[in-house]
């Protein structure tokens, strides 16, 4: 097979350290052996097309990102939040490195189509009046009047809320592929600042109580920080700095002073935590939130005693985990983009399409690499 010549071999180097990984790890992941790696990286052989569009795919690089002359430069690569986010946790795997980048061009295209559209995105979204840095509790009370909340919530309302004002949400799919988080990750969700299309991300959860939390402390960071922040699980249980006030803002946002006052306190299990869920169940269920945020809002407002959430806490971690579904059924395959994008990405998609904006191809392309019959699906919803 043709041997390709002039490949930049500095920015394959460059990818290895930025991903963070050795030759023999990149030989694994792109089916090419440790010894034509290191003989190509010592200027002793070429890869071949195939070979090089291995690496490039690995990477999400094109092939003419290897083929250029001068050397890789990151402030050039990558867009100031995308440097934010991955500074802040350098450890970040090549997979979810990637994701971010994917992320970040599903917004490129989201504002190409508006802008084709003539249906332009708000620049200003930021509503900087509701916005007191000292009092979370009163911005928290603010954001739910300027979200339109009700009393009673789930994750795709308070998804579709936040979509009104400006805000692209990203929520991983559950099944192996491009849009994935691993399970394994401890990245729970990151928030990517713009003044024109901030981004929200978060993964799939093993139901939508925690996403609801997630969603609300990273719009905590948009709001309350004006960053680009990536949080892993012991950000949402953190007493310190911005993510204390973003865990504050989340619990504030979602249950209010006045969702507290409906607990029947006289009657509340106190001395015994494994009667804890059945107690606050319905509660649960209508303000889509853990019985753990229950109890964290009833120790912040002093109503319970530190020691009590400890011990619920302590007991939770001994009880069973709901069995994990990979991915779930793919019958509702084409309702898949919505579940991943959002409804207001896949509706700007699908009305490119039927003014030829794009073509099916196109469109396909960016609503997951659905199948045509699955878009008409998704069009006659």
């Amino acid at each position: 097979m043709e041997k390709v010549e002039n490949i930049n071999i500095g920015r394959i180097v460059w990818c290895c350290e930025e991903a963070s990984i050795t030759l023999q790890e990149l030989s694994k992941h792109t089916n090419i052996s440790l010894d034509t790696l290191s003989k190509v990286i010592d200027f002793k052989k070429n890869l071949t097309i195939n070979q090089l569009q291995n690496i490039a795919s690995y990477f999400n690089r094109g092939l003419l990102f290897f083929l250029e002359d001068n050397p890789a430069s990151e402030e050039k690569i990558y867009t100031l939040q995308f440097r934010t986010i991955t500074n802040q946790k350098p450890e970040l795997t090549n997979k979810l490195r990637v994701l971010i980048e994917k992320i970040e061009g599903q917004r490129e295209v989201y504002l190409s189509l508006k802008e084709n559209l003539n249906d332009y995105i708000e620049f200003n979204w930021y509503p900087e009046a509701l916005i007191n840095y000292n009092d979370i509790k009163k911005t928290a009370s603010n954001i739910r009047n300027w979200l339109n909340l009700d009393d009673e919530n789930n994750f795709a309302k308070l998804r579709t809320a936040i979509e009104n004002k400006g805000i692209m949400v990203f929520k991983s799919n559950g099944y192996k592929g491009m849009w994935q988080i691993d399970k394994e990750s401890p990245i729970r969700g990151f928030s990517l600042y713009y003044e024109t299309l901030p981004i929200i991300a978060i993964k799939k959860q093993m139901s939508e109580k925690p996403e609801a939390f997630t969603l609300m402390h990273e719009l905590a960071h948009l709001l309350l920080h004006k960053e680009s922040i990536i949080d892993d699980d012991d950000d949402f249980y953190s007493y310190r700095d911005k993510e204390k006030e973003a865990n504050e803002f989340a619990g504030n946002i979602l249950i209010p002073d006045e969702f507290l006052a409906r607990i029947d306190l006289n009657n509340f299990p106190i001395n015994n935590v494994e009667l804890c869920e059945e107690n606050l169940k319905n509660y649960s269920k209508e303000w889509c939130v853990s019985t753990e945020v229950i109890l964290r809002r009833l120790l912040d407002e002093n109503y319970i005693l530190k020691q009590y959430y400890t011990k619920y806490r302590e007991w939770k971690k001994t009880q069973p985990m709901p069995e994990s579904k990979d991915g779930g059924s793919r019958e509702y395959r084409f309702r898949e983009p919505i579940n991943i994008f959002g409804k207001k990405f896949v509706n700007t998609v699908l009305d490119a399409l039927q003014s030829n904006q794009i073509t099916l191809s196109k469109a396909s392309s960016f609503l997951d690499n659905i199948k045509i019959k699955d878009i008409h699906k998704l069009e006659a919803i």
